[in-house]
């Protein structure tokens, strides 16, 4: 009986350490893809802001309220078909730029099509709305905030008026070429996991876009590289 009750015991305190462990574990995954996301998209806004010519322009993401990054989107069908991706998203905030948050994207669509394909899609914010919509923890462009496609390189003018007034431009990158493009109908929502292996539970995303929570080193590289290119709002 004595020996019993020592083995359950030993037992119960294997099961807790296992739990914890494996615990811990998922977190500190969660915490490095959270990592890996930031670089991921501070590369692709580095490499497409490279190309002076055919990248934002930096007019346009002066005034932006937000910019979020979706790199290597997968899209993909066969007459009906979907896309789905994962990325970052940073607010202005009086000190520059608000550490990132992390979302899901995802969209369907139906029409002559077959085989998959990765995109980046660039997305700028540009009313404060737009920063109401990210918090939000799910919200559809072109349902829930208005989207179109943005103008790239020196596009910008009296052509484009119409589209600036849109609450969010977007932007693609595939095979080499990036141009505006419209993304009504795709759904972004927050990465609760990732969010919560970077700044633990009860943190909101209105704290983190807003500025009241710092960006961790890990991932502090995505906000500093949106600082690079852009002039910091007085």
């Amino acid at each position: 009986m004595k020996y019993r009750f020592i083995i359950n015991m030993l037992a119960c305190l294997f099961l807790v350490t296992f739990v914890y462990s494996g615990t811990a574990l998922g977190q500190n995954k969660d915490k490095a893809d959270a990592a890996s996301q930031a670089r991921k998209a501070a590369t692709v806004f580095r490499e497409i802001m490279a190309v002076s010519d055919k990248s934002v322009p930096r007019s346009l993401l002066d005034k932006a309220y937000c910019v979020a990054v979706f790199p290597q989107v997968i899209k993909a069908g066969f007459i009906v078909g979907g896309r789905g991706g994962r990325g970052v998203a940073s607010c202005r905030t009086n000190g520059g730029w608000s550490a990132p948050a992390f979302f899901d994207l995802k969209g369907g669509s139906f029409g002559l099509q077959i085989g998959a394909q990765a995109t980046d899609f660039v997305l700028l914010f540009m009313t404060s709305d737009g920063i109401n919509s990210l918090i939000k923890s799910k919200f559809e462009m072109g349902a829930d905030a208005s989207v179109a496609a943005g103008p790239v390189g020196r596009e910008v003018g009296a052509a484009t008026d119409l589209k600036l007034n849109a609450q969010i431009l977007s932007y693609s990158r595939s095979k080499g070429l990036f141009a505006g493009l419209e993304l009504k109908g795709s759904v972004i929502s927050l990465d609760t996991d990732d969010f919560e292996a970077v700044y633990g539970k009860g943190v909101t995303a209105d704290q983190v876009l807003k500025g009241v929570k710092p960006a961790p080193a890990s991932v502090k590289v995505y906000p500093d590289t949106l600082g690079r290119y852009s002039k910091r709002r007085k």
